[in-house]
């Protein structure tokens, strides 16, 4: 059975959120029911599910509303940019549930509540944020922990929340505290893996908390930095120009798909052209193979310290 609780309330992506399953990876809070934001609630979804979806899919989306099932692990519906339904089928790992909440339905919800969610990690240097995107398997959780060992603090691993003050300058909020990395990142960082918890059992993927080196308070945006594999055995960093620059931001939203059945277009491109007109954005090239996180942080930290001199 499902490890319930009696509604707690915590602290993730900027959200007040009350649960009935509990979420140890989050931040737990004392809030009043009048602060509450997001619910996170038990119920049976197998009728709506086959009431909306197609007799071929698993998935349903429209405004407000999302709907999609996981196998064997459950079904899921977001709803209003407010609530998290959770199903849990029959067998399900409960590790896998939270999972998914804390992946896909918060990707689909922070859209919901106009909020950009990028798909990536974000580090918290020198009082701004910058992000790390790419595609899964690139590198951008490693390539984050190196920055953590160097001093540095997390503000998001996987769904970074970008939003904007009031003078439409974004700013990325924190997440939760804690990074995924594979098996090789942690022994490449002389890390034990018998101190962590596998993602699910079998895997070579582990849940690593980061409580000390997590920042509590929303950065502004700053750049962008986009982390691509190369043939070439050198790493390289070339900054990302004109249109391009709104390709990289569609391309490296979290389930992007959601976009357009959503009837978010117009949103994500007018919230996109904000970001690129007041930030920096690059593509990062490293070699396939080949431990290169320090030799990354190191470019990256050159490229930060010389925009800040030009400023």
């Amino acid at each position: 059975m499902i490890n319930t609780v009696r509604k707690k309330s915590y602290k993730a992506f900027g959200l007040n959120i009350l649960s009935e399953i509990n979420l140890p990876e989050l931040s737990e809070i004392g809030i009043s029911a009048e602060c509450v934001e997001v619910t996170v609630e038990l119920a049976n979804l197998k009728t709506v599910l086959n009431e909306k979806s197609s007799s071929n899919t698993s998935f349903y989306l429209e405004k407000d509303v999302c709907i999609f099932e996981v196998p064997s692990v459950a079904i899921y519906m977001i709803q209003g940019g407010k609530r998290i339904i959770v199903s849990p089928i029959e067998g399900f790992n409960e590790d896998l549930i939270r999972l998914y909440i804390l992946g896909s339905c918060m990707g689909a919800l922070l859209m919901q509540r106009k909020v950009l969610p990028l798909h990536g990690s974000a580090i918290a240097i020198d009082g701004k944020a910058y992000a790390i995107v790419g595609e899964s398997g690139a590198g951008k959780s490693t390539l984050a922990s190196a920055f953590l060992k160097r001093g540095y603090q997390l503000l998001s691993d996987d769904v970074i929340p970008i939003t904007f003050t009031e003078e439409n300058i974004p700013v990325v909020t924190p997440g939760y505290p804690q990074q995924k990395l594979w098996l090789e990142s942690l022994t490449q960082f002389g890390m034990e893996s018998s101190y962590y918890r596998p993602i699910f059992d079998r895997e070579t993927k582990f849940t690593v908390p980061v409580e000390s080196q997590f920042a509590t308070e929303a950065y502004p945006l700053a750049g962008v930095f986009e982390l691509i594999k190369s043939d070439n055995n050198e790493i390289e960093i070339h900054s990302i120009e004109k249109l391009e620059r709104l390709h990289v931001l569609f391309n490296h939203t979290y389930r992007n798909f959601f976009i357009e059945r959503s009837g978010l277009m117009q949103w994500h491109f007018d919230t996109s052209a904000k970001i690129v007109n007041k930030v920096d954005l690059y593509r990062l090239h490293r070699p396939i193979s080949g431990f290169t996180a320090h030799d990354l942080t190191d470019l990256m930290l050159t490229t930060i310290k010389g925009e800040k001199t030009n400023d």
